[in-house]
């Protein structure tokens, strides 16, 4: 079992743009922290630098408490599960999961006992036998995991594997891959994806990477935290605005008011909507965004407040819940998720409640208000 710290680290490719930016963090003894972020934050790359696949430009990572830096790969005692299987297509299932350990010189007997244990917790040891090719997606992926974890490491290291499966087997690898580190959590595990519903359904801590235009934070730290700190607790647009499925809801508007119920807010359309949050620095007249989740929207009844309404533009029923896409404050739809029962219909307007306690504010450089509890 082995922590890892990374101190300071940055990683840039032929001296330009840094790629990792400033990285800093502390991954307990077994825990399960899932790296996570747009397409070229630099997810992948942070995971290989800790593999040690590429090289550290500056900075410290530390395993175990073991400076790593200089150590080749085969050194740091982590195991690798990559997305695209690398399973040697000449050798059996069970040469595959064998292969490490016969090159560190592992006994014949020994491999064979550690292969067919994690064979058969992985439910694949009727394939020992067979060939890559002889095997489906899912069942290449359990070798991968398979080959892993009989070497033991400390560490296991995830790059996105399950991109490469259908729907209904990422659910069902996801699962698996949760259970598998419950029953081995002695080991840390470092796992690496685009896919939010993975990041918060997997992670003890997420680690959520920046992207976009602004270089500055191109490649560092946007949040560190549980899951349901990022959720409830966002400290920037961006961060609000990645995690969550559909994405939160952003209504542009300024600081009408500040008393003791929080900040209202008057929207583009003229509604004057508040939320229960610290205002420190704020003043009447400000540029601000004030962001909902379309989960906690409500089809406003009398009475209600903090309530607003916007046309509909289309709905999608999907049995337990309604989509209605409304009109936004700019060419991206408002979505409120709703009861299947409610009577909503395209083309008509919709009246709906934000709950001040679910509602978020953000300044004009992005960074969050800190919500107050209600």
């Amino acid at each position: 079992m082995a922590s890892v710290s990374l101190i300071n680290v940055c990683k840039s490719f032929d001296n330009a743009t840094l790629t990792i930016n400033d990285v800093s963090l502390e991954i307990a003894d077994g825990e399960f922290c899932v790296f996570v972020g747009p397409s070229g934050c630099g997810k992948s790359t942070l995971l290989r630098m800790i593999a040690g696949l590429e090289t550290i430009t500056t900075g410290e990572m530390r395993i175990g408490g073991k400076r790593v830096n200089e150590l080749a790969p085969s050194e740091r005692n982590v195991a690798m599960v990559f997305q695209s299987y690398a399973l040697y297509p000449h050798l059996t299932v069970a040469q595959n999961m064998g292969f490490g350990l016969r090159l560190a010189g592992v006994t014949k007997a020994a491999i064979a006992e550690r292969v067919n244990g994690i064979a058969n917790m992985l439910q694949i040891e009727r394939f020992l036998e067979r060939k890559p090719r002889a095997l489906s997606g899912g069942q290449r992926q359990r070798v991968a995991i398979g080959r892993a974890l009989v070497r033991e490491p400390e560490v296991f290291l995830f790059d996105e594997p399950l991109s490469n499966l259908d729907a209904a087997l990422r659910t069902q690898t996801r699962v698996e891959i949760a259970r598998l580190h419950r029953q081995y959590a002695r080991a840390s595990t470092i796992y690496v994806t685009h896919d939010q519903v993975e990041a918060m359904t997997l992670a003890d801590k997420i680690v959520l990477l920046h992207t976009g235009a602004d270089v500055a934070k191109f490649g560092s730290v946007a949040q560190i935290g549980s899951p349901l700190e990022l959720y409830e607790h966002p400290n920037s647009l961006f961060v609000a605005g990645f995690l969550g499925s559909p994405k939160m809801n952003f209504l542009h508007g300024t600081v009408s008011a500040i008393n003791e119920y929080g900040v209202q807010v008057l929207t583009q359309d003229g509604f004057t909507l508040t939320a229960h949050v610290e205002p420190a620095g704020l003043t009447v007249g400000a540029n601000v965004q004030l962001g909902i989740r379309p989960e906690h929207l409500e089809a406003a009844h009398a009475g209600d407040l903090n309530t607003f309404t916007r046309e509909i533009q289309w709905v999608e029923r999907l049995g337990e819940s309604t989509y209605a896409y409304l009109n936004g404050d700019t060419s991206v739809p408002l979505i409120a998720r709703l009861h299947a029962s409610t009577p909503v219909q395209a083309n008509e307007p919709l009246t709906l409640c934000a709950p001040i306690s679910k509602t978020h504010l953000f300044g004009e450089d992005g960074r969050a208000f800190r919500r107050l509890a209600v």
